[in-house]
């Protein structure tokens, strides 16, 4: 664990007193499947992101980034879109110097190593994306969370004022 990480344990998000910070990075979301229901993914997805982004502001930050989905859309009939675009909308009224979105297509990551079941569908989806790779619009391809974290904090850290989204194409490493 990096020396400056300081770990702030709650039990609900919606009312979780942010320490004094700068910077916020939120990488928090489920999915329908997972959350069981409807309302309990907008329960995580929505009201936790801005519960969670609303008090680091009121704790002082400045400077948000949040990974939120390819197609976010408040007004998009595809449910899971409409609630990471109401998100972004809500997020984006908060008073924030600088908000930064990264909207990645698939991504590639360890799920074992955050006790996230395999999803069988998306490891063939995986496969057959790097298989074609050189066919795929460079905003579809696979992005690695990696790259994805190491975008949004640059993007963060570069402060550009108002809002900004990242698409995947431009979370790619070169």
């Amino acid at each position: 664990m990096h020396p400056g990480l300081v770990v702030h344990l709650t039990d609900s998000l919606r009312d979780f007193p942010a320490p004094p910070v700068d910077d916020v990075f939120i990488a928090l979301g489920t999915t329908i499947k997972v959350a069981g229901s409807q309302q309990a993914f907008r329960a995580v997805d929505f009201d936790a992101v801005v519960a969670l982004a609303r008090s680091a502001r009121d704790a002082g930050a400045t400077r948000l980034g949040i990974v939120s989905a390819m197609g976010a859309d408040a007004k998009s009939p595809v449910f899971y879109n409409r609630v990471k675009g109401e998100m972004e909308d809500a997020v984006s009224q908060l008073g924030y110097d600088s908000v930064v979105f990264a909207r990645p297509s698939v991504l590639a990551g360890d799920r074992e190593a955050l006790a996230q079941a395999t999803r069988p569908g998306e490891q063939l989806a995986l496969v057959a994306m790097r298989l074609f790779k050189p066919l795929i619009p460079r905003n579809y391809r696979v992005v690695a969370a990696a790259d994805v974290a190491a975008a949004l904090v640059s993007a963060v850290h570069a402060g550009q004022p108002g809002r900004r989204v990242l698409l995947s194409g431009e979370l790619q490493a070169a």
